[in-house]
């Protein structure tokens, strides 16, 4: 079996096409564009990749990106006091603080200090509690955008048994909520989890995000299954790459 590609590059340009409409209407009835702050400590490698693509998207759907690189040694202090800048600034609407920080800044209190109206993360405790009481406001964008992607290509995930390899607070937490959401029968895995191979061969749908290259083997992905892998490893070499075997993968998944 050849798994049908998941394409979330062509996806993600449906996206950012209807969103650029409705601020192109925004902007025609008078109103100012959104305005997106995006605070980067650091020069983590992965952080930048990540970062990079939400400037150049705000970018073409005509969102206002305002960029604040800060160097390695910044301190917590110093971070919450642009943090409460933004806060106040009416002309922000979002703000996006990338994790992870460095040592010696607390994300817990950096993240509870953002307004929860413009957490556009989904990480301050009120979203996060909005989600598990299924009532979500603004959503984990990963995990959202994972959903996403199965609705877009009409995967009806009811009653699908769901692994999610990784139970991080960015991801593997929030997913096994959306998870909930759309119907599935969610397992969660972390470091203690014992015989990882048998959780992911009974996966219908198995979402990996560990940060690890080539974690899950390919041999493991049970036949017809549905994989979304959402690691970003950079190797020495240059190439990026996720967290499953996707070239064995892709053999035995029906979409991938």
């Amino acid at each position: 079996m050849a798994a049908k590609i998941i394409d979330g590059k062509t996806i993600a340009q449906q996206v950012r096409s209807e969103v650029a409409e409705k601020v192109k209407a925004r902007v025609a009835a008078g109103k100012r564009a959104p305005g997106l702050a995006v605070v980067l400590v650091g020069s983590n490698p992965a952080s930048q990749i990540y970062v990079g693509s939400k400037r150049k998207a705000c970018e073409e759907v005509g969102f206002v990106s305002r960029s604040y690189d800060l160097p390695e040694t910044t301190s917590e202090a110093e971070l919450l006091e642009l943090i409460d800048t933004l806060n106040a600034d009416k002309t922000i609407d979002g703000i996006l603080v990338q994790l992870p920080l460095p040592a010696g800044i607390d994300n817990v209190k950096v993240l509870e200090r953002i307004a929860p109206d413009k957490d556009v993360d989904g990480f301050h405790p009120y979203n996060v509690g909005r989600l598990c009481q299924r009532a979500p406001r603004l959503r984990p964008c990963t995990p959202r955008g994972i959903v996403t992607l199965l609705e877009r290509y009409n995967i009806d995930t009811y009653g699908l048994n769901a692994v999610v390899i990784g139970a991080s607070n960015i991801v593997g937490r929030p997913m096994s909520m959306e998870l909930l959401l759309a119907g599935c029968t969610t397992t969660v895995t972390h470091r203690f989890t014992k015989n990882l191979r048998h959780h992911v061969e009974n996966a219908d749908l198995l979402i990996v995000a560990v940060g690890k290259p080539g974690f899950i083997p390919g041999e493991w992905i049970k036949e017809g299954a549905i994989v979304v892998d959402v690691g970003i490893n950079r190797l020495e070499s240059g190439k990026v790459v996720g967290d499953v075997v996707y070239e064995d993968a892709a053999e035995r998944a029906s979409y991938i």
